[in-house]
């Protein structure tokens, strides 16, 4: 059984985000499956995919009024730097790094989808605000949303 697998609570009823995520659940899996020769470059189409997903997130919590510092970017970043080593370690050799990354990350993936993304959703569905339509920036005079909570 693979270490994440799709399943409804990972659904959020924001179809754009609930693409990405589907599609890094399956990109996860592949990893999880793929012979050595397969594993560095799969890993960094995983965060090519991840920069993307995270930035698309991120883009929406600046233009909704959360503070640049706050926790679900800062986790995003964290994130994208362990999967970064990992890609440093494989470049090593070292694949066993990679492949001892993937069940931490599907735990981590599982738990911050339904947890920190959800809480985004709902920040974005009450505010009304359209991601087609997103706005760089928030006027200056609009109050950050601060810690790792929602303005709800």
């Amino acid at each position: 059984m693979a270490a994440l697998e799709w399943d409804d609570k990972l659904q959020l009823d924001l179809p754009e985000l609930d693409t990405v995520h589907r599609e890094f659940v399956d990109l996860l899996a592949q990893a999880e499956q793929a012979d050595d020769a397969a594993l560095p470059t799969l890993w960094h189409t995983i965060i090519t995919h991840t920069e993307g997903h995270f930035g698309m997130e991120d883009r929406w919590m600046l233009a909704t009024g959360f503070a640049p510092d706050n926790c679900h970017l800062h986790q995003h970043q964290a994130v994208l730097d362990i999967l970064r080593e990992g890609a440093a370690k494989g470049a090593q050799g070292d694949l066993a790094a990679i492949r001892a990354m993937i069940p931490d990350l599907a735990n981590w993936f599982s738990y911050h989808a339904k947890t920190m993304d959800a809480a985004l959703v709902y920040h974005l569905q009450s505010t009304g605000f359209d991601i087609h339509a997103a706005p760089t920036a928030l006027p200056v005079a609009a109050p950050a949303v601060t810690g790792c909570g929602c303005a709800a």
